[in-house]
């Protein structure tokens, strides 16, 4: 049997936005007919189980038919936050082996440094790390002298990505082939001075941990939005509008699509969308 992908969206730091790229990533996956299993492992927060329950509910009460995920059951979020560390890995283990027929396993892990987490980092072919365009994110990737914003070491999510490649290489034993991906999340104005000082160290910083940069999802409202209802840019069409349609959500659309490809993802096929004039 083919091995499916397993993609993982994570970082350290909350608030980068992980679970609204997780829901993008396989809501486009989904568009481009592919079989996909989703794994929340924030057992507190759940927001990408949440997204995808309100899905079914507004589908069902509107008679609309879109592509949905296979959620393997971890059980109760909050009750196995506070089980032992065993525990937690042996319902990881059964849940992820229970996803095996899809073509992609898509993992949206906390913003904190766990066993679940670190788990789940060992399993991946992809990590997807979410940042704001800030030095106050660069963080959560390297230090840099406060002074000079000479580039001093990697993060200790850094390093933590370097343990999951070397403990890929010694259970595959040979080089683990981890495409690390940093997607600038959630972009707005910034004064160009400081981008291109950012920009700088995340060039430097990708050639001495091994990442590439790829380009997030803007601060869009639309976003926002469409999150009660479980619906994404790519879900809606001329059909599937509960809210008005801009010119702004046809760019959000293309938006997707440039995520998906700088991911290497499948194209998107949407759906038809006519914007409000």
């Amino acid at each position: 049997m083919t091995q499916p992908q397993v993609i993982v969206v994570g970082n350290e730091k909350g608030g980068a936005g992980k679970s609204t790229l997780a829901i993008h990533i396989v809501c486009g996956l989904l568009h481009a007919g592919r079989r996909v299993a989703v794994l929340d492992l924030d057992l507190r927060q759940r927001s990408m189980s949440h997204f995808f329950s309100h899905r079914a509910a507004w589908t069902a009460a509107n008679g609309v038919t879109l592509p949905m995920p296979f959620e393997p059951d971890l059980g109760e979020g909050k009750a196995l936050a506070k089980a032992d560390e065993a525990e937690q890995i042996a319902r990881f283990e059964a849940a992820f082996a229970e996803a095996q027929d899809a073509d992609v396993i898509l993992i949206d892990t906390p913003g904190g440094d766990t066993a679940l987490s670190r788990a789940a980092h060992a399993r991946a072919d992809q990590i997807v790390t979410p940042m704001n365009d800030s030095f106050v994110d660069f963080d959560m990737l390297g230090t840099v002298d406060p002074v000079t914003l000479d580039l001093l070491k990697p993060s200790t999510y850094s390093e933590s990505v370097w343990e999951a490649r070397k403990h890929r290489a010694i259970k595959d034993g040979r080089q683990a082939a981890i495409d690390w991906v940093i997607i600038t999340n959630r972009l707005a104005v910034a004064e160009a001075r400081n981008r291109r000082r950012l920009e700088e160290k995340m060039q430097k910083l990708a050639k001495r941990v091994g990442f590439r940069v790829g380009p997030g999802l803007r601060d869009r409202v639309i976003y926002r939005e469409l999150f009660p209802f479980g619906l994404t840019v790519a879900d809606l069409s001329n059909e599937v509008r509960p809210v008005a349609v801009s010119l702004a959500h046809v760019a959000a659309r293309q938006e997707m699509r440039n995520l998906m490809q700088s991911l290497g993802l499948d194209a998107v096929a949407l759906p038809a969308l006519d914007a409000a004039a």
